[in-house]
């Protein structure tokens, strides 16, 4: 990252940029921008290798068969039709690239992957000419490129295979391509997800479809990092990780689907978190997914879900719905009081940051003067980012006094001094009927 952001502890930081604290307020007992981007490593037997790539909804629907290598409709597609339920785009990372290009004769898959197996090419001669040939392209059943050409040399790529140049073209009822593989998911793998990923600022959520422990592990351990060192707000959803942190979303039920893994609701709830807007909440959000989620759960089970830090599923009538919209925070103190365990206080607290650093770094560092009216000029814009919170629902009682600007322990720094009161979705109702 160029500039610096993240928390801090005194006024120590080295590197430019916003450093924005949250804390509890104490009590007795001790312009907004738009949601819905996720980003997801998967293992594909198809797609682009090495690279983060950008998916939108619309992207998906009608391009997916290109995209990765299967229509929209078909099984292998299920775990991103639930994510796109709610969210609007996906930067996605193939696990599996480096893997071998499935090839033939004529032609080499354009990625590696199993995917290019079900490749074939079919020559025949072209009823007009003679000495032309009409060369046809599947994927399974389907026809995806056909082409009429004198000589190999004359075929244009395509999204799916790469010609061969100096091939020998020659009449074929079907010439298979073979030998691709996918690409080991280890360690590495994901590594190089966290490292390319990292440069992106406006995710809100990153699912990841893993559940061994070590992986789990570091994908907690980069969102913490990213949120309170970088100071790139999102939330990761993992399943059965109880992370203790606001940044991790343990993902409590699994799913009962044969073909599927344990973990696949997690393509669910990573498009409602990263979807929920700054004024909203999950709370009794109704699954409308495709998975058999398992929901066996008594109401001693689902209140310990409560307690434990889990986004769990649970069944009402005839719908599954989420419990309550909660991250996997457990251990609260003076600073993170129980408002944090909320993924709609997150959500608030993550817009204030992500816009309060964007304005700050695009009007203000290294442009606006550190005196009373340049710190007059940065004030207002806080004030009207917070009112335009306040005409959203997202906080209220909103005060412009309690927004104190004052110049930090040196020349170019500035200390802000705010309070929000951050509005939650009812979940709870008690009522009291007097009978006469």
């Amino acid at each position: 990252m160029a500039l610096g952001g993240g928390t801090f502890i005194t006024q120590n930081k080295t590197l430019s940029g916003a450093y924005i604290n949250f804390v509890s307020a104490a009590n007795a007992t001790a312009s907004v921008g738009e949601r819905g981007t996720a980003a997801m490593p998967l293992e594909l037997d198809w797609g682009p290798d090495g690279t983060i790539f950008e998916v939108t909804n619309g992207d998906f629907q009608k391009d997916s068969r290109k995209i990765f290598g299967h229509d929209y409709t078909d099984d292998e597609m299920k775990g991103l039709r639930d994510l796109f339920r709610h969210a609007n785009t996906l930067y996605a990372y193939k696990l599996t690239s480096g893997g071998v290009k499935a090839s033939n004769d004529f032609a080499t898959a354009k990625y590696c992957g199993t995917r290019g197996n079900d490749l074939k090419v079919v020559i025949q001669q072209n009823a007009d000419e003679a000495s032309n040939f009409d060369v046809f392209l599947y994927l399974g059943t389907a026809l995806v490129d056909s082409q009429t050409v004198a000589t190999a040399a004359d075929l244009v790529d395509n999204d799916f295979v790469d010609w061969k140049d100096a091939a020998e073209l020659e009449v074929t009822a079907s010439s298979p391509l073979a030998n691709g593989t996918n690409g080991t998911v280890n360690g590495n793998a994901h590594q190089a997800f966290i490292d390319k990923i990292e440069s992106y600022p406006d995710i809100n959520a990153v699912g990841v479809m893993a559940t061994d422990s070590t992986t789990l592990g570091l994908y907690a351990a980069f969102v913490e990092r990213m949120r309170d060192e970088v100071g790139v707000k999102f939330q990761v959803v993992l399943y059965n990780k109880a992370g203790d942190y606001e940044g991790v979303v343990n993902v409590k039920n699994k799913v009962n689907d044969s073909e599927a893994s344990a973990a696949s609701l997690v393509y669910w709830v990573t498009g409602a978190i990263a979807g929920c807007e700054v004024n909203a909440s999950n709370t009794n959000l109704k699954y409308d997914g495709e998975y058999d989620v398992d929901v066996d759960y008594t109401q001693k089970q689902l209140e310990s879900a409560i307690a434990g830090g889990e986004f769990a599923l649970h069944r009402v009538g005839s719908d599954i719905r989420v419990l309550k919209d909660i991250n996997s925070l457990v251990t609260t103190s003076q600073d993170k009081g129980d408002i944090f365990k909320s993924n709609q206080t997150i959500r608030v607290i993550d817009q204030i940051a992500t816009d309060i650093a964007s304005i700050f770094a695009s009007k203000y560092l290294g442009v606006v003067q550190n005196d009373a009216d340049g710190r007059a000029s940065l004030w207002s814009d806080i004030v009207y980012e917070h009112q335009q919170l306040r005409d959203m629902r997202a906080i209220e009682d909103f005060d412009a006094g309690e927004i104190v600007v004052t110049q930090g322990n040196d020349k170019g720094s500035v200390v802000v001094a705010d309070v929000i009161t951050v509005v939650n979705a009812m979940d709870k109702l008690y009522m009291t009927v007097t009978v006469q």
